[in-house]
């Protein structure tokens, strides 16, 4: 696997909204670009990839959803280096409505883990005050807690710390948490607008 999914922390910034699409750079801990998307505007079927870099010449990851329109999509995230299939990410469509839940599947569409919103009361005050209360998912496997997705309160920009540091041995796939968090950024972006 690249170095580039190694660190056990990194930032998730989705730049400003633009008529091209939204922009998302993610660095580690020491504010270092790692990777970087553009997800295109006007797509019917979401497909976002993440590169190396701003120049987007190597492809690391896919995330493509499955249909076109589906309040409980499903996500596809495929390695673009060897083309293998990492998992998916399904969003527990009506449940979501008052607390964002996610299924975590392996590449053999065996369900592993779940990403929680951490709070119903908080996520129903989020739903009407959007972005004045940050967002945290919890990723658990088996039970436990090994990755959190913390939202910086900004009203303009998001961003989302990612923190692997309580799975040591990687449970999750680095690859499968980045593109969660990445498509977390996406689908709170379309919700906020």
């Amino acid at each position: 696997m690249d170095n580039k999914f190694s660190y056990d922390q990194y930032l998730v910034r989705q730049k400003i909204i633009s008529v091209l699409g939204a922009r998302f750079h993610i660095y580690n801990a020491n504010q270092e670009l790692v990777m970087y998307s553009q997800m295109k505007a006007f797509k019917l079927k979401e497909d976002i990839r993440l590169y190396s870099d701003e120049s987007m010449s190597e492809e690391l990851l896919t995330i493509k959803a499955r249909n076109v329109i589906d309040f409980s999509a499903t996500y596809d995230v495929q390695d673009a280096r060897t083309g293998e299939r990492v998992g998916s990410l399904r969003r527990k469509g009506f449940k979501s409505i008052l607390k964002d839940e996610w299924i975590i599947l392996n590449a053999g569409e065996a369900e592993i883990g779940r990403i929680k919103e951490d709070s119903r009361l908080l996520a129903l005050l989020r739903r009407f005050l959007s972005s004045l209360i940050p967002q945290t998912y919890n990723v658990e496997i088996n039970g436990i807690t090994v990755t959190t997705f913390k939202q910086n309160f900004n009203p303009f920009v998001t961003k989302i710390n990612v923190d692997f540091s309580s799975d040591p041995s990687q449970t999750l796939d680095r690859r499968l948490g980045l593109a969660a968090s990445v498509l977390l950024c996406a689908i709170d972006g379309k919700q906020s607008s």
